[in-house]
């Protein structure tokens, strides 16, 4: 007797979740393929830092010096990846790319120092050439020379009373022989360097005169020496500089005559060229 087959069973799995699985694995590669695009390759990302550091240089606001063709830095980095350039900290730096040499300074205070010491030099060549003229000249007696604690000007003292008559700013006919000879010395520098002319009284108030305060006389005064030296002795108008203090830069105490003698002065200063 035959035997009977049994009948096939039915998949215990329903048809749609093979469906779904494929879905699934789609899905799976789908983000996996967004993940992989989303890594960043460090070795790409260097070599486009790289060159981009090359191409631009940032620089720091109030920390940065332009000297002719080339930028010190104060020593800040550029940018992120320079050590190339920067040689780990070396004073020297190298060529940017773009023709303009890029400096690297160690300490701000290595470029002041290097200021401060081309003021002194350029001071102290100013302050040795007019003393040197004023005793050929016989006018060490009616001067004062000294140097700015910053070495930035040379300033040279006039006696007032020597110069001007009491509550007056007309330049006294005896006062031309000084001025004449001291002229001649400040000429040398009426090229590039500022000449600066500033008049100071004392602190006692003027009761008769056409100027009505110490302020407005000291300002008649240095006006009328710098128009002197330009009028009189050719010199530039666009070097000279003149102003009144009048009694608030007092040199000397006003309580005594003799400190009030001594504030009643004119000054002269003939800063260096370092700084303009």
């Amino acid at each position: 007797m035959s035997r009977r087959r049994k009948p096939q069973s039915e998949s215990a799995a329903a048809p749609w979740l093979t469906t779904f699985a494929d879905l699934m694995n789609l899905l799976l590669c789908f983000f996996v393929l967004l993940f992989s695009m989303s890594t960043v390759d460090s070795t790409k990302y260097e070599k486009l830092v790289k060159s981009m550091s090359s191409s631009f240089v940032v620089q720091e606001s109030n920390r940065q010096v332009a000297k002719g063709d080339r930028v010190i830095s104060s020593g800040i980095r550029q940018m992120a990846s320079l050590e190339e350039y920067t040689g780990k900290g070396d004073t020297e730096g190298t060529n940017s790319g773009d023709g303009n040499e890029v400096v690297q300074v160690d300490d701000e205070g290595n470029f002041e120092s290097e200021l401060q010491q081309k003021n002194k030099d350029a001071t102290l060549g100013i302050y040795d050439y007019i003393s040197k003229n004023i005793e050929d000249q016989g006018i060490g007696d009616d001067v004062t020379l000294q140097i700015d604690s910053n070495y930035r000007y040379v300033l040279i003292t006039l006696d007032g009373q020597i110069l001007f008559d009491p509550g007056k700013a007309e330049l006294k006919q005896e006062s031309y022989k000084l001025l004449d000879k001291l002229a001649d010395i400040l000429k040398n520098f009426d090229q590039g360097e500022i000449i600066e002319i500033e008049g100071h009284t004392d602190n006692v108030p003027i009761v008769r005169s056409v100027y009505k305060t110490n302020e407005l006389l000291s300002s008649a005064r240095a006006i009328n020496a710098a128009t002197y030296l330009i009028e009189d002795k050719g010199f530039n108008p666009a070097n000279l500089k003149w102003t009144g203090r009048g009694e608030y830069d007092p040199v000397a105490p006003n309580t005594t005559s003799e400190g009030r003698a001594k504030n009643r002065r004119i000054e002269i200063k003939v800063h260096n060229n370092i700084n303009q």
